[in-house]
């Protein structure tokens, strides 16, 4: 393996719960929580189960009316925030040792590293590294990890995901030797990243069910099936994969855009989702605002309470702005095109696509610039205050009604609690 590249991806073991543990001086490795949010009712999801109560068969993400009423165990209600400290402190550890150019965060609780330079920097085997980093964090800030190693981003991912967890010292690694001897027959091949329940249904068709298969397969039945992707799957099949560090730290995508959605409380009319809508809006018009962005191109999903069907449209104005009073008056025509009124909605979401930096930004000769700029003016006070005194300091007043979220949304990270009152 010193041969060649090295990689580790590291893993926090049931993050959010581990820092809830961690939070009470408990050992996660052995004590029953969870992490949700009971004012959502018992059929909120877990965000997270810890370890102790994974080995009883409680599945992660679950709903609480799911586990059984026999077993006991502590319910820790989200924060978002305090998560976020720990994931930078934990950030912060691998910055002693390893350059941030040769770290990528795939997710809060879960990095990529490139350690092939630093095994000779500090002659130390990639095991024994991946060990101090993990003790480290351990002895630290008592979260408990994982890891995989591999010759490649994706062994190391594999690792992780399928041999760490068999291994006694939570370390898993993967050579294309190694994983062409022990997982080419694994089964099923959902449990391989990036395939999906429905790339795995497409290749039952070919009576095809393992690694082994892909990899032995006729490569004109995967190119008609998957196109381009299919030079993705064989190389996988054998245990590949080209893309370095490098490749990821320089990827820009080809397009911008700004998104987001909530699931609501409970099952709304058509008047109250869009008041909603509405509150949506204008936080993504305050975001776009924030990041020097104009958009034309406009997205609207909504998801239906009772039969779970769904509802998409898109607009295109003729203008490209980033205001409120243009960007509203287009979504309520969308959602008062798209929407089934006799419906309740349960799901809402938006998405600004097509995003210009601000000096494209464009409107029609009917249009009274000194408007524009009064509201700009009044964007930018409100935007001020908001970053002094907090988002709920300043708001519309029907940000106030019953059936708004604004308020408890303004103290949410991710669409969970922050922990902040």
């Amino acid at each position: 393996m010193d041969k060649k590249r090295c990689y580790f991806v590291i893993d926090m073991k049931s993050f959010f719960a581990s820092v809830e543990c961690a939070e009470r001086s408990l050992d996660p490795m052995t004590t029953k929580l969870v992490v949700a949010d009971q004012s959502r009712t018992e059929a909120t999801i877990c965000l997270a189960v810890s370890p102790a109560l994974k080995a009883l068969g409680i599945k992660n993400r679950c709903r609480l009316f799911e586990i059984p009423k026999n077993i006991e165990y502590i319910v820790a209600p989200p924060r978002m925030k305090k998560y976020i400290e720990y994931a930078a402190d934990i950030y912060a550890i691998y910055l002693k040792y390893i350059d941030k150019n040769d770290i990528h965060t795939y997710s809060i609780d879960e990095s990529i590293i490139d350690v092939t330079d630093y095994l000779k920097l500090y002659q130390i085997r990639a095991k024994d590294f991946a060990k101090k980093l993990m003790n480290e964090i351990y002895e630290t800030l008592h979260i408990p990890s994982s890891a995989g190693i591999g010759t490649n981003m994706y062994l190391a991912k594999i690792a992780l995901d399928l041999t760490a967890k068999h291994s006694p010292d939570r370390i898993g690694w993967l050579t294309e030797e190694k994983f062409i001897k022990t997982l080419w027959n694994h089964k099923p091949l959902t449990d391989f990243w990036q395939i999906s329940s429905g790339i795995s249904s497409r290749l039952a068709k070919y009576g095809i069910f393992d690694m082994e298969g892909i990899a032995k397969a006729n490569e004109d039945i995967l190119y008609k099936e998957f196109g381009i992707n299919a030079e993705l799957l064989i190389d996988h099949a054998w245990g590949k994969e080209s893309c370095l560090m490098s490749d990821i730290k320089s990827y820009k995508g080809k397009s911008k855009s700004i998104s987001s959605s909530q699931i609501l409380p409970e099952n709304y009319d058509f008047e109250n989702a869009k008041l909603v809508m509405r509150e949506m809006i204008q936080n993504g018009c305050y975001q776009l605002f924030r990041q020097g962005y104009v958009t034309s191109l406009l997205h609207l999903f909504i998801g239906y309470g009772d039969d779970r069907s769904q509802a998409k449209g898109s607009i295109r104005m003729p203008v490209t702005t980033n205001l409120f009073s243009f960007i509203v008056k287009y979504m309520e025509k969308l959602f008062d095109d798209i929407v089934d009124k006799k419906k309740p909605i349960r799901k809402i979401g938006y998405d600004f696509a097509e995003l210009k930096t601000s000096e494209y930004e464009q409107y029609d000769l009917f249009t009274d610039l000194k408007e524009i700029e009064k509201e700009k003016q009044l964007v930018t006070s409100i935007l001020e205050i908001q970053d002094k005194y907090g988002k709920n300091f300043i708001l519309k007043g029907e940000d106030l009604t019953e059936k708004a979220t604004q308020r408890e949304r303004n103290s949410q990270i991710g669409g969970h609690k922050s922990g902040e009152n």
